[in-house]
């Protein structure tokens, strides 16, 4: 029996692109049909506990909020459908020669990277099934105003380059956050990473937060990569393997919520 063309949603985010210690980028991904599923869940949980704001890092560890930020980390976690992949980098290690000396430039391609990275894994894991991409985006942040169109063709060519076969991005839309509870819910969970790697949370709940979201991986705290095969919560951290020395430390993942086995396949 020929199966469904298998559809994705992607929302992305990205953080500490102001000049901090680590820059990364986040994508929250769902099967396209789950949108509507989505937005119930977070219109549900919001009318819970009376939260009209957007959904951000920022506004988390505000002591009204706390309750509706950490069941929102659970509601993320207990559905399998939602997952969460990053990338982080550490801008005093990107080496300029390799991006026309420009971190603009630089920074453009390791989000090109994560989600054409991304999406070659997906392809690989369904190889018989027809796949197509949908991908939104808070504006990237570059000078050049066209890097949406910039990523979309890239990524592309990428993509076709390594799998062949038609172009399997379909779309990339700049939206602003304020109009995308994907966006948020990848602000909220990217900017939990960004602050363990940054070091610099000088609030209890916000360090109370991220590591009750470290917490459902198994983990103290969030300064860590995971394995590549991690496929709900996957942090990337980059690194130059000129350097000798890993500063990261790639840690297993234990769920509080384990994804459902996936089928063998038919030999």
């Amino acid at each position: 029996m020929k199966k469904g063309k298998l559809i994705w949603h992607i929302a992305c985010d990205e953080s500490g692109i102001d000049g901090q210690v680590y820059y990364g980028f986040g994508s929250l991904w769902m099967k396209y049909q789950r949108r509507g599923d989505f937005v119930r869940i977070i219109r549900n949980l919001r009318e819970k506990h009376g939260y009209t704001n957007e959904i951000k890092w920022q506004r988390a560890h505000q002591k009204n909020n706390v309750s509706f930020y950490k069941e929102l980390a659970d509601v993320f976690f207990k559905h399998a459908w939602l997952a969460f992949h990053c990338i982080v980098i550490r801008k005093g290690l990107v080496d300029k020669s390799f991006h026309d000396g420009d971190y603009d430039l630089a920074m453009r391609k390791h989000f090109t990277t994560l989600i054409s990275s991304k999406i070659k894994t997906v392809k690989k894991a369904h190889p018989n099934q027809p796949s197509e991409f949908r991908v939104e985006v808070d504006p990237l942040p570059s000078r050049y105003n066209k890097a949406d169109e910039a990523f979309h063709k890239i990524a592309n060519n990428i993509l076709k380059q390594e799998l062949g076969g038609d172009a399997l991005i379909q779309s990339v839309v700049t939206k602003d956050s304020k109009d995308s509870q994907q966006i948020q819910l990848a602000d909220f969970l990217l900017g939990a990473v960004m602050s363990a790697f940054q070091g610099k949370v000088t609030s209890d709940r916000k360090r109370d937060m991220a590591n009750h979201i470290a917490s459902y991986l198994g983990w103290d705290n969030l300064k860590h990569d995971t394995w590549h095969h991690e496929r709900k919560f996957n942090i990337w951290y980059f690194h130059d393997i000129r350097h000798e020395k890993r500063e990261i430390h790639t840690k297993n993942i234990n769920l509080k919520y384990p994804l459902p086995m996936k089928p063998r396949r038919q030999k």
